[in-house]
C-alpha cells in the first residue's frame, strides 16, 4: 500500500530555491556546514546548528492538497540516521553550486524525493490532531484512504471501506471519524470536489466530470459544488487549448 502516491499523482509538487528569509524549507548544517536537520515550516532553533546550507520554497496544492493542510506548523526531521540524505543533499548543494546544464530540473527532483522522505517521516510520527496525517499514520485507516485517493469514482460504501480497512464497520466509522475528523462518506465528498475542481480547471466537461466522479446528474453534482466553492462548476473550466 503506498500511501503517499495518489497524492503525488493529484498534486504538482513545485520546489525552487530562495533566499533563507523568503524559504518554507531549511536544510540546516552544523558549524562545520555538515547537514544535520530538515525544517518545513518553521525556524532554526539551533538543536544541531543555524547554519542553512539549503533554502527552497516549496508548494504542493496550496490549500486543496488534504495532507500538506494536515502537518503540523512546523516539521522536522533530524539527519543523525539517514548518511543517505546527507549524500543526497550534498548531490543537491554541488547542483546549485555548479551551474550545470540542467541544474534546475535535477534540483527540482532532488529536493522532491527530500519531501517525499520528509513526509514518510511525519507519517510514520502519526499525528495528535485530527486529519489527513493522523488517518494515514494508522494502517487500517489508511487502507480506506488510499481506496478513496486511488478510485474516487468508484461506488465506495461505508461496507465496502470497512472491508478494505479489514475492521467491523461500527469499529470502521468510529476510527476513521476519530482519526480523520469526518465520517468515510463525508470525506469521499470532499476527496471528489477536490479532484473535481482540478479536472475542471484542467478543461473537462462538468457532465463529464459528474458521472466521473458518481453524481447521478450534473445539477445534483452542480449543487455540492457550489455549496463546497461558492460558484458554480462551469465558472471554473478552462476551455483545452487547440492542438
Amino acid at each position: 500500500m503506498d500511501r503517499l502516491n495518489a497524492l503525488m499523482e493529484r498534486f504538482e509538487m513545485d520546489i525552487e530555491p530562495a533566499a533563507p528569509e523568503a524559504a518554507n524549507l531549511l536544510i540546516l548544517g552544523d558549524e562545520v556546514g555538515q547537514p544535520c536537520h530538515v525544517v518545513l515550516r518553521g525556524q532554526p532553533d539551533g538543536r544541531c546548528g543555524d547554519r542553512v546550507v539549503f533554502a527552497a520554497r516549496v508548494s504542493w496544492g496550496g490549500i486543496a492538497n488534504p495532507l500538506m493542510q494536515a502537518l503540523p506548523a512546523a516539521v522536522e526531521m533530524p539527519l543523525k540516521d539517514s548518511p543517505e540524505l546527507v549524500g543526497l543533499i550534498a548531490f543537491l548543494q554541488a547542483e546549485i553550486e555548479g551551474n550545470h546544464c540542467g541544474g534546475p530540473t535535477v534540483q527540482r527532483r532532488l529536493g522532491e524525493v527530500l519531501m517525499v522522505r520528509l513526509l514518510r517521516h511525519q507519517i510514520s510520527r502519526g499525528s495528535t490532531e485530527p486529519g489527513v496525517l493522523a488517518g494515514l499514520s494508522d494502517l487500517r485507516v489508511a487502507r480506506a484512504l488510499v481506496a478513496i485517493h486511488d478510485r474516487p469514482g468508484h461506488g465506495w460504501t461505508n461496507a465496502d471501506l470497512a472491508q478494505e480497512a479489514g475492521l467491523s464497520l461500527s469499529r470502521f466509522s468510529e476510527l476513521f471519524a476519530a482519526a480523520v475528523g469526518m465520517t468515510p462518506m463525508a470525506y469521499l465528498r470532499h476527496w471528489r470536489l477536490t479532484v473535481a475542481h482540478q479536472d475542471l480547471v484542467r478543461g473537462d466537461r462538468v457532465e463529464q466530470v459528474a458521472r466521473r466522479y458518481g453524481y447521478g446528474s450534473s445539477e445534483g453534482f452542480s449543487r455540492a459544488f457550489r455549496a463546497r466553492f461558492g460558484v458554480n462548476p462551469v465558472a471554473m473550466r478552462q476551455p483545452r487549448a487547440a492542438a
